[in-house]
This record gives C-alpha cells, sequence and structure tokens, in this order.
C-alpha cells in the first residue's frame, strides 16, 4: 500500500520586517556624548602615562642599585 506525503505547506512571504528604533541625537547630548569621550581618553592617557613613568622608575632604582653593588664587590675583591 503506498501513501502520498502530504503536500509542502504554502510559503508565506515576509511582509513584516523589525525595525530597529533609531537614536536621535540632540546638540546637547552630542556635546555630552563627545565631553564624556574626552574625558575617557584623558583618564586612560593619565593612567597610562602614570604607568610608564613607574616603570621608567623602577628601572632607574634598579640600575642604581646594580652600580651600587658592582661597586662594593669591586671594593671587595680588592681588600680581600
Amino acid at each position: 500500500m503506498v501513501t502520498e506525503a502530504p503536500a509542502p505547506a504554502p510559503a508565506v512571504p515576509a511582509t513584516h520586517l523589525a525595525t530597529r528604533p533609531t537614536v536621535q541625537l540632540t546638540p546637547g547630548s552630542a556635546l555630552a556624548l563627545a565631553a564624556g569621550g574626552g574625558a575617557v581618553v584623558l583618564v586612560v592617557g593619565a593612567v597610562l602615562v602614570s604607568m610608564l613613568l613607574a616603570v621608567a622608575i623602577t628601572g632607574v632604582s634598579v640600575a642604581l642599585v646594580a652600580v651600587v653593588l658592582r661597586l662594593l664587590l669591586k671594593d671587595l675583591a680588592k681588600q680581600g
């Protein structure tokens, strides 16, 4: 006994597309957004410069300690 498969459902055209709401910026909100972005850039820049300064100070300190240790060891070698 052979049965026929049911016919496929007809395709429904996509007439309704979801639209996204657009964001409208007023001059005041655009100015606030620009000021906020500028503040973020300044804060991040200050943090990065501070970190770079800390690394530079640490490097100079380590170099100074190395020079002092070398001089101390040279003095000990001369005395011994």
